[in-house]
């Protein structure tokens, strides 16, 4: 399988920034991608920065918005993994990655089901928590195990995604850091992200992508100075092992080819599904065991 990510900046409208997304996707194709992950909200800013009722306006357009990367799957005849702000009804969002098959048709939709509330990360104010379950989707290219961003610090997530026959783990991201914190904690945080994730591809035996935002955005009320997207997009094997690693800054289209065979030669070397004790695992439904 080859995949292409797609890390990349807003350029501070909806037009521009698919525009520029559009490039990107057409140069995934020219290079031979079948399967193109873009990031988390790629059409808009990070509006969750501040708490305004008027940014759920941006939602308007989600049945448009469907219909246009569908067409947009079919022209290239890529399989398109897209992150929208899906409007359910009124009053009622979610956080929504659509994929949609290299035909045009939809393959299948994931709603975010993990939704932080931090400074800067206000998603409890927009989004409900996902009702869709951890069910993968099925593809021309594989079976394909879809979270979203917040998703991706819990392993209870990534596992049952694999339990269910997901041949890879997809990470449509948006996070950043604030300028102000310290160079030792930027490092702590980034190490940390890039940590749990190749945790799951190595419990699993799975490969993993995670595509990340790059640039600066500025919180328009001023309550903080905003947040810098440390970008990072990354793509490693099912023993953890790095294929391709993004730079903090740059706008980029990265490929990489992946050798599906290695899950079953990696999960015979290392067979820990087969050494999992399930009959002990009912304390994982509590909230705490104390």
């Amino acid at each position: 399988m080859k995949v292409a990510l797609i890390q990349q900046k807003f350029h501070n409208n909806k037009q521009k920034t698919v525009e520029k997304t559009l490039d990107m996707i057409k140069e995934s194709k020219q290079k031979g991608a079948n399967l193109v992950v873009l990031q988390e909200l790629h059409q808009s800013q990070y509006f969750c920065i501040t708490e305004d009722t008027q940014n759920f306006d941006l939602a308007a357009s989600y049945e448009e918005d469907l219909k246009f990367w569908s067409d947009v799957a079919k022209k290239y005849s890529v399989v398109l993994v897209t992150s929208l702000f899906e409007k359910r009804t009124e009053g009622l969002y979610h956080n929504s990655a659509v994929v949609f098959e290299s035909d045009g048709s939809i393959a299948g939709k994931y709603r975010k089901m993990h939704i932080p509330d931090d400074p800067g990360f206000y998603e409890k104010f927009y989004f409900a928590p996902g009702d869709l379950g951890f069910e993968p989707i099925e593809t021309s290219v594989g079976c394909l195990g879809v979270l979203v961003c917040w998703d991706q610090w819990y392993p209870e997530a990534a596992r049952l995604m694999a339990l269910k026959g997901a041949e890879i783990l997809i990470y449509p991201t948006a996070i950043g850091w604030f300028d102000e914190d310290s160079d030792a904690q930027k490092q702590k945080q980034l190490d940390a992200w890039m940590t749990i994730q190749r945790s799951h591809a190595i419990a699993n035996g799975i490969p993993l992508i995670c595509v990340n935002r790059v640039g600066k955005e500025k919180d328009p009320t001023g309550v903080i100075d905003g947040i810098r997207f440390w970008g990072r997009s990354f793509i490693c094997g099912s023993q953890g092992e790095y294929l391709k690693v993004c730079e903090h800054e740059d706008e980029v289209v990265a490929i990489c080819e992946l050798d599906m065979s290695q899950i079953s030669n990696v999960r015979n070397i290392w067979p820990f599904l087969r050494d999992r004790r399930i009959e002990c695992y009912d304390g994982l439904t509590k909230r705490y065991l104390r």
